[in-house]
């Protein structure tokens, strides 16, 4: 009897050791493989898309001039105030005009002199031209007189040249406007000495039409060549827009201009936008924003936006892959619309990502997915 008990006694301890051992073995199993975590996909496809890119900007005067003066003097005289509209050819500067006055006196005075001694040498020649006919004089003398009315004649050609120059210097004294626009502030006072090609007097520009230059990515320098060779489908597309410090202006824009060579250091080539201004809400100067939109020409790979992981800088999403395993894969972005994104590059049409539930997830976990709808995309 107690041998009985005895062997009974081992066969529960036996019982329990192996429940023991096995109950550890599962939870191991349980540590090991973790259940799958619940997330939403979604399949990549591909759609037409127009998307609006956005692009910093910096407002410019189509046309500028800065006024220096072109002869040194003291400032006598200012036809303008500061900021005052100008137009072309209005008088706005005038520097001492007193030496110049008289250089021009004296070069048409020596012109005067010049072209005096020219008639005198050309009656000198026809007179013993006639004589000689007759052989009243020797001709050695007709020589003289020739040569003295060729003398006379380039006489009469340097005191133009130097009446020319007087008469030069004596209208730049004078500073008029170059275009019709807006002046800026005077950089110079009323007696200020002046030297010249030196002395910036003051700036002037158009402001109707104003330009804004933006800085376009290389890859997308033929896109912008297509819409300068179409510059009535800008307009009337409203392709341009501008953004400044959260209004929309109501300006159509068209492209006026690219830059002949890209920026090797930043891969960008500038554009430059003209827009009508004639409110003056564009000041030279001002940064905004300028808003392109974008249709696409095929159809491009857009996902919702809220799949995308940003690390230091760079963008991924999580691939469901075999087993359903999630590998983290490095994509480029390309233009946002509403709450999705263009995908550049990274991903193929058909793969499968996920939209919901990134939070927890790391590359190699398992997951169970459940399929996104267009309701909650």
């Amino acid at each position: 009897m107690n041998l009985n008990v005895i062997k009974t006694g081992l066969l529960i301890f036996s019982s329990a050791f192996l429940a023991s051992c096995g109950g550890n073995a599962d939870q191991a199993a349980q540590q090991q493989a973790p259940p799958p975590m619940p997330v939403t996909t979604y399949t990549v496809a591909k759609e037409e898309v127009s998307t609006t890119d956005t692009y910093p900007g910096v407002v410019v005067a189509l046309n500028e001039v800065d006024l220096r003066a072109e002869v040194g003097g003291y400032i006598t005289a200012i036809y303008v105030k500061d900021g005052q509209r100008v137009t072309k050819g209005q008088k706005l500067y005038e520097i001492d005009r007193t030496n110049y006055q008289a250089a021009y006196n004296a070069a048409k005075a020596s012109l005067d002199v010049a072209v005096a001694n020219q008639q005198k040498a050309e009656k000198d020649a026809q007179r013993y031209t006639n004589l000689a006919k007759q052989e009243a004089i020797a001709q050695q003398r007709v020589d003289y007189a020739l040569t003295d009315l060729a003398n006379a004649s380039s006489q009469v050609a340097a005191a133009k040249a130097n009446l020319a120059t007087a008469q030069a210097n004596l209208n730049r004294s004078v500073i008029t406007s170059p275009l019709t626009g807006t002046i800026g502030i005077s950089q110079v006072k009323l007696g200020a000495l002046v030297s010249p090609g030196s002395t910036l007097l003051n700036t002037v520009s158009t402001n109707d039409p104003m330009a804004v230059d933006i800085s376009v990515n290389q890859r997308d320098v033929q896109r912008f060549i297509a819409l300068q060779k179409n510059p009535g489908q800008s307009v009337s597309d409203s392709i341009f827009s501008i953004e400044q410090n959260g209004n929309t202006y109501n300006l159509n824009g068209n492209i006026v201009a690219i830059d002949r060579s890209v920026d090797p250091g930043s891969g960008t080539i500038t554009v430059r936008i003209s827009f009508p201004n004639p409110n003056g809400l564009l000041i030279s100067g001002m940064t905004c924003n300028v808003n392109v939109r974008n249709k696409s020409p095929e159809p491009q790979l857009i996902i919702p936006h809220k799949a995308v992981v940003e690390q230091l800088g760079k963008y991924s999403v999580y691939v469901v892959g075999d087993s359903s395993k999630v590998e983290a894969r490095l994509v480029e972005l390309g233009s946002r619309v509403n709450d999705r994104i263009v995908i550049r590059e990274g991903l193929k049409e058909g793969e499968v990502i996920v939209s919901e539930g990134i939070m927890k997830l790391r590359p190699g976990a398992v997951v169970q997915a459940t399929p996104n709808t267009p309701a909650n995309q």
